[in-house]
This record gives structure tokens, sequence and C-alpha cells, in this order.
């Protein structure tokens, strides 16, 4: 396991932040910029998604935006104080609507594993059902999603956004919302379609190679995304650090579902006959490692150059 000590350390005085972004058929993407002056919100027919990811009680300057999304590990190990620290943070940013999930970090809040495995990474046992009011309370105006589908509007008579959040991801050294090669089917298949979708962990080959380059993404997430009749526009996760990055995924017409009632025959020339969907496929994971951590011998701070809040323009007439 990656020590702690090397995985959260100091910030430099001054660090070289460059541009880069792409267009896909409803949205503009932003990777790279400025973060004293981000791209300009492009208006009323937008609504702008900034996306965090891997913060682990680490605080940084982020771009305003309409949607906040942060796909777990809010904390380095799950405890109140380190918590408090995050939840307190996102607090105070501007975002109207803000949606959180948790990671394998956030230990007590898986607290059935958490009730026999505590021992392994805390010295004290913390109190789950205080770390859980501490994430899921309304008056924080934070969404925390825990398995759970959540409607939206992103402004007053705006567009109804669906998401989901779960905290899973592939086994990873026995860490908390893990899960092994035999669960993962009955686990994914629990995800419906919706507008975005938040998970820790990426999905195969997606954004999911190690330092080593392995793939270690989880393939039943590919797969049944793959068979989704309107898969998400947006899918937020992180986990896999040095992957941080965004790129849009074209899903293949023969994998996806049918519409109900449709023949076989019918399905198939209907479904080549019109576009093939796309995901904008984020690993928002802000904070750095290995290599990627250091820029002419400097140390990256969390959310600096190549590990930004990714910033998403979506048109609010965007169809999945």
């Amino acid at each position: 396991m990656t020590s702690l000590v090397s995985l959260f350390s100091t910030r430099p005085s001054s660090l070289r932040f460059g541009k880069e972004s792409f267009k896909t058929r409803n949205a503009t993407v932003h990777t790279a910029y400025d973060p004293g002056h981000p791209p300009p919100h492009p208006g009323p027919l937008w609504t702008r998604f900034v996306c965090l990811s891997d913060t682990h009680s680490e605080t940084f300057q982020v771009p305003p935006g309409d949607v906040l999304l942060h796909s777990g590990d809010l904390s380095k190990l799950g405890t109140y104080d380190q918590s408090k620290i995050t939840i307190d943070w996102l607090r105070s940013l501007p975002h109207p609507v803000k949606i959180i999930i948790a990671g394998n970090h956030d230990l007590p809040l898986h607290e059935s594993w958490y009730e026999t495995q505590y021992h392994v990474f805390h010295r004290t046992k913390e109190i789950p059902s205080r770390i859980r009011k501490l994430v899921n309370n309304e008056s924080n105006g934070i969404v925390y999603l825990q398995d759970q589908q959540y409607t939206f509007q992103a402004k007053d008579g705006g567009r109804e956004w669906s998401v989901y959040g779960s905290p899973w991801q592939p086994w990873f050294h026995g860490w908390a919302f893990n899960y092994t090669p035999e669960e993962a089917q009955a686990r994914v298949s629990l995800i419906p379609e919706v507008d975005i979708l938040l998970t820790h962990g990426p999905p195969s080959t997606i954004l999911d190679t190690t330092l080593s380059n392995q793939h270690v993404g989880c393939p039943e997430l590919l797969a049944h995304l793959s068979k989704m009749q309107k898969p998400p526009l947006i899918h937020c996760f992180g986990h896999i650090h040095e992957a941080h990055g965004a790129i849009v995924h074209v899903w293949d017409v023969n994998d996806q579902a049918t519409e109900p009632n449709q023949s076989a025959t019918e399905d198939r020339s209907n479904l080549r006959a019109k576009q093939p969907s796309e995901t904008i496929m984020v690993n928002a994971a802000n904070q750095p490692i290995g290599y990627k951590a250091f820029s002419n011998g400097v140390r990256i701070p969390c959310g600096g150059p190549g590990f930004q809040p990714v910033i998403i323009d979506v048109l609010d007439s965007a169809q999945r």
C-alpha cells in the first residue's frame, strides 16, 4: 500500500497550469485551465458540472458551477475529523447542487465491514453513525448517495437530471466497499439507467491504468453499461489516481439493449440507423500519485496540474 506520508504532502508556492478541452455532440469538457480564471460558463441553456474525487481530506480551489460531483475517498482513512474537513470545505463551495459518494478510504461508511475490520486501520474505533450523520445531513446542502438514485434541478424551472451513486469497486487489498469477481455482477446490476453515474471505481479499460500498466477497472461494470438502452451522459469515478482524465466513450449499438416490444430485426436495423450513444467518462481523482505527482522536481498538490477538477458543460437539451 502506498505510504500515506508520501501520498499527502506540502503545497508548492507556484505551479504552471495548461489548457486542455474537447467537445462532444452535447458538451464541452475542460481538463486543464487556469484555476484563477476558469473557462466562462456557456450560458443559460447549459449546466456546468464540476467533478472531484479522491480528495482525501485535502482542500484546494474549485471552479464555480451548477453541480458539484464527488466520486469518493472524501477522507484519508474515514475518521470523523478527516471527514469533517472535507464536508466543511464542500459546504463552503458555491455550487447550488452538491452530490457525493464514499470510496474505499471512507472506512466507517461501510458499516458492516467496519465492525470487523476497523482494527486493521484504526487504533480506536470510530462511531459510524456519527460520521454518516455528518455526511448525510440535509443541512449541509450536500446529497450523499450510497447505492441510491436521486433527481434534481440545477436551476429554477430547469431540466430534471437523474443520478445514481455507488461507492463500490473490485477487491483492493481488503479496504471498504470492495467486491470479489464472484460478487461483481450482482453488485453492478443494481445500477439503473440515469443521466449521471457516480462510482468510486472505473469500468474496465477506461481510465483505469495503474503505474504498473495494469487495467484494474471492473469488467462487469463495463458490460452492464454497454447493455443499457440509454447509457449515462456522464460517468464520474476515481480510485486510480494516476489515470486522471476524461474521454468520450462511444457505445457499440450492437451491444445496447432494445426498446420494449421491438422485434430483434427491427431493433437491429433501427439501432444502426441512429447515432451511437456517448458517455463522457471522467476519472476525477485529484490527489497526485507516483511519478505524475512531480513536475520538474516539484511536488504537485491535490487538485494541481494534471489533477484538476474536471469541468463538463452539458446542453440542457442533451439526450442519452
